[in-house]
């Protein structure tokens, strides 16, 4: 069995949900076939897909901070891109990720995780409105960047060089 769930072949009909540019992709997105590009502000990304989207700063624009890992996710992160208004959400990533662009993302890393701490107090004052839950998500992805990310990015960096998943006996590609 393969370690790495590829997403994109599932998508059938649903690429029509996904028309966001990649030259318009968020920083904050991780690595992998999904990002929020130019995506709308109504706060509807973590109703649909909670534990995979999150909002970003001043307009609260969405970006995937978990690429989907089951059948399930998958369709909750449509379900999001299908609700966006913009259909700024992209699916294109594994086309334009290389194996430099997912070291130096994860090489900065720290940004990111400086950025979570930095908006906090917003997304709780948000969290008190809305009820959505984005300062826990935030805690959330800070978690990830400094647990199971690595590790999901090196069978995402194996995936890219050789376009299949790896084996549990595959050696995976440091980061």
């Amino acid at each position: 069995m393969g370690l790495y769930f590829d997403p994109v072949p599932l998508l059938v009909d649903a690429h029509e949900s996904f028309r966001g540019q990649w030259t318009d992709r968020k920083w904050l997105n991780v690595p992998g076939p999904f990002y929020g590009a130019v995506t709308d502000n109504c706060g509807t990304g973590r109703i649909h897909a909670p534990d995979l989207v999150l909002y970003e700063g001043e307009y609260f624009s969405e970006y995937v901070y978990r690429q989907p890992r089951t059948a399930e996710e998958l369709q909750q992160l449509v379900d999001a891109a299908d609700a966006d208004p913009w259909a700024g959400y992209g699916c294109d990533g594994d086309e334009h990720w290389t194996l430099a662009a997912v070291r130096e993302w994860w090489r900065d890393r720290g940004r990111v995780r400086e950025y979570l701490v930095d908006r906090r107090g917003e997304w709780e004052a948000d969290d008190e409105k809305s009820g959505q839950g984005t300062a826990a998500a935030a805690l959330d992805y800070a978690s990830y960047l400094d647990g199971e990310l690595a590790s999901h990015l090196r069978i995402y960096l194996y995936w890219l060089d050789e376009r299949r998943s790896p084996t549990p006996t595959d050696r995976l590609p440091e980061l």
